[in-house]
């Protein structure tokens, strides 16, 4: 049995105002959509790269790692085409995230016509002093022409590669979703604020305050909106048409009114499952309400499995994760860790007609500081499709068991102990407030 539907507005018809999927501190569906899911680099970046080279308008572009492989140059060309043809192409890159590849990367974009904004740029050590620095733009967004958009967790890198690691031999595990339908504009959108964000290094906030005190700006906003509802759509009728449109969600993790949102769907739809919750989340360190969902699901006989690393690329995500397996295996929680390569896919799916792809993991990290994006889906087949992908990974991983982790012991405590505390001292530094 899947979540309680939620009520949308009618399909391929966006809510009135300039932001008011934004308004929503849940996810907030809307019908009409199309929705694919993409199987890391190797489908994605030739899936994106075609609609760039068909756009005719504006291209925006947002990523946390945008590397200098072979694989991540021929993104980078692609982009430079658009922009020699005419295309307006605005890019968003992590200061952090792509720290060692700007420096090459920038003017060869640059030169080409492409706009580029850093976000949050690392200049040297005086950077880290400045306020929301280990908030990093970890979003992974692509729209062309206001009808086809991109989102996931798969960064500009090929797929054999890994910065820490170097080149392996089998590709790590990662999703997208192509996206066309009313839910590509609130992408844009996002895209569109993180461009505003770097561009004037203002959080949200003032942003949304300054829109506030322009009347003209609001008005602006609203022409767009409108603008998007009559023509964008029209162009378009072909996917609203479909016969089988879904119903999907974009949802956000940023510094605003939509700090727990990403979170927020996932216990929501934890809480309302009945058959089988399967999570995928290669950085996991979840909150209290978090563990206790999947605690409760476990209990009332919800088969909860969790898909995690079994090939570490830091030590001290595998350790937070692993202290919190006990805890979990003890309420029923089946826990999995992905052994034939990196793992780095955010997905889950919920019953059978519930799912999400993303950037987000299920950590502080990404929870309470990055900026994350996400899609949800409420649809059978995408559902069942994803469903395909996960139990052929989970069925190459190691299930872990609670006699293999042997019986808890003082160290172990002391493990919990310390996570615990560098977990919270680092959201005291990096700003976050709330309990998590």
């Amino acid at each position: 049995m899947a979540p309680p539907p939620q009520r949308s507005p009618a399909r391929g018809v966006l809510p009135p105002g300039p932001l008011s999927w934004y308004e929503h501190t849940r996810a907030h569906f809307l019908g009409g959509n199309q929705v694919r899911l993409l199987r890391g680099g190797r489908e994605l970046f030739p899936a994106m790269c075609e609609a760039i080279g068909r756009a005719r308008h504006e291209v925006w572009f947002a990523t946390y790692i945008f590397h200098d492989d072979p694989t991540a140059a021929g993104v980078a060309d692609c982009l430079c085409q658009a922009a020699r043809r005419g295309v307006r192409v605005r890019a968003i890159i992590d200061g952090f995230g792509s720290h060692a590849t700007l420096p090459r990367l920038l003017p060869q974009l640059r030169e080409a016509g492409v706009q580029v904004m850093v976000f949050r740029p690392i200049k040297g050590w005086w950077s880290w002093l400045r306020p929301g620095q280990l908030r990093r733009l970890h979003q992974k967004l692509c729209v062309v022409d206001g009808h086809t958009g991109y989102v996931g967790g798969i960064n500009v890198i090929d797929d054999l590669f890994d910065l820490r690691h170097g080149w392996s031999e089998a590709p790590r595990l990662d999703y997208a979703v192509e996206v066309s339908g009313p839910t590509v504009v609130p992408i844009e959108q996002t895209a569109r604020a993180m461009w505003t964000r770097a561009r004037l290094g203002r959080d949200w906030r003032e942003e949304l305050a300054e829109l506030a005190r322009s009347p003209h700006r609001v008005a602006r906003a609203r022409r767009l909106v409108r603008r998007l509802q009559s023509t964008r759509w029209a162009r378009h009728a072909h996917a609203v048409a479909d016969p089988a449109p879904m119903r999907a969600a974009f949802v956000v993790r940023d510094n605003l009114s939509q700090r727990r949102t990403i979170e927020r769907a996932y216990i929501e739809a934890i809480r309302h499952a009945r058959e089988r919750i399967d999570l995928v989340s290669p950085y996991f360190y979840p909150g209290r309400a978090f563990r206790r969902a999947l605690r409760l699901a476990a209990q009332r006989g919800v088969r909860v499995r969790l898909l995690l690393q079994g090939k570490l690329d830091y030590r001290i995500a595998g350790l937070a994760a692993r202290v919190l397996y006990d805890e979990l295996l003890a309420h029923g929680v089946q826990i999995y860790e992905y052994m034939p390569a990196f793992l780095h896919a955010k997905v889950a799916l919920v019953d059978d007609s519930w799912a999400t792809v993303g950037s987000s993991n299920i950590d502080p990290l990404s929870l309470l500081l990055n900026l994350e994006a996400n899609v949800i889906v409420r649809d059978p087949a995408f559902v069942d499709e994803l469903a395909g992908e996960l139990d052929a990974a989970f069925a190459a991983s190691h299930q872990v068991t609670r006699p293999e982790l042997g019986v808890p012991n003082w160290w172990s405590r002391v493990r919990r102990a310390f996570v615990a505390w560098g977990a919270h001292v680092y959201l005291k530094v990096a700003g976050a407030t709330g309990r998590y």
